[in-house]
């Protein structure tokens, strides 16, 4: 590249801008049951800690669940101390604690389009209805094809 004398220059190089890889609720709560890795070393990586989704992850645990209970009252405490806490409480071990997710109830979509209710009203009609009922909904509903 010429500058406006004429000499040739070399073109200013880019600098390139390196973004860490954020760290997954899953990693602090494997540290927390197994691994024992002390993930926040920084300012950084304490924003990342969420203190929520970690409690509600050991919540599920028979022998964690005691110890979310005690973080979840103390919301006020840094992410630091939480981790701290926990990590040095919990005892070592490979846990596989299963996620609860909702149930999707087939039936409610067919009482939302028969009547034209809300999900809400949908759930609270649903135990007034007999498996009959229910039937002959679903029947009136098939569109077949």
């Amino acid at each position: 590249m010429k500058n406006a004398l004429g000499y040739e220059v070399e073109a200013p190089q880019k600098e390139e801008v390196w973004k860490k890889p954020s760290i997954s609720p899953f990693e602090f709560i494997n540290a927390i049951h197994h691994s024992k890795e002390p993930l926040i070393v920084d300012e950084w990586s304490e924003k990342q800690y969420n203190p929520y989704i970690i409690n509600r992850g050991l919540s599920f645990g028979a022998d964690t669940a005691i110890y979310a209970n005690e973080m979840n009252s103390r919301p006020h405490l840094d992410r630091l101390l939480q981790f701290d806490f926990l990590i040095n409480t919990v005892r070592p071990r490979k846990r596989y604690n299963k996620w609860l997710k909702s149930e999707t109830v087939e039936v409610l979509d067919s009482i939302q389009e028969y009547y034209g209710y809300s999900k809400e009203k949908a759930r609270q009609v649903l135990p007034l209805l007999s498996d009959t009922q229910l039937k002959t909904i679903k029947s009136r509903l098939n569109r077949g094809g």
